[in-house]
């Protein structure tokens, strides 16, 4: 018996199931290609990778930053935006700076997002190169609503 097409969609994916899938992606790139390389070669075969998967990839997508009444398009551009719920910003470098994790923070707020992950593909053991980063938590002063909370990951 054929179903309708309506009932073949596959169920929306929570972000935590979404990190999952893109840690592993990350897992299986760095296994295969090492540190050492470029960001955009990383970005790439994430992206690649993560389609793969049957997951929906948006490279170097424009998040706008609303200021009062003033709208800036460039602001800045995500790495990847996965399945439209989390955000994946790629490194490549000796050291994360601090910022880097506030950036990300301030970059889920601006999109309306609640998760994302900092990965950097520098490091020998990739666990050690990925950071998340939550925005709603009920102690995060600048949660974009009380009610949003983090969900075990």
């Amino acid at each position: 018996m054929l179903l309708p097409v309506r009932q073949l969609k596959k169920p929306a994916m929570t972000e935590n199931v979404i990190a999952k899938e893109i840690v592993d992606a990350a897992f299986r790139i760095h296994t295969t290609l090492g540190p050492g390389l470029l960001e955009s070669v990383y970005d790439t075969v994430l992206a690649y990778e993560l389609g793969r998967k049957r997951l929906r990839v948006v490279r170097q997508q424009p998040i706008p930053v609303v200021y009062e009444d003033v709208r800036i398009d460039a602001s800045f551009r995500a790495d990847l935006i996965v399945e439209d719920k989390v955000i994946v910003e790629v490194k490549s470098v000796e050291n994360l700076a601090p910022v880097h994790k506030k950036q990300l923070l301030t970059y889920l707020r601006l999109a309306d997002k609640r998760l994302a992950l900092l990965i950097n593909f520098h490091v020998p053991l990739i666990k050690d190169g990925i950071t998340r980063v939550v925005n709603g938590l009920e102690d995060d002063p600048h949660a974009k609503s009380p009610s949003r909370k983090d969900t075990p990951g």
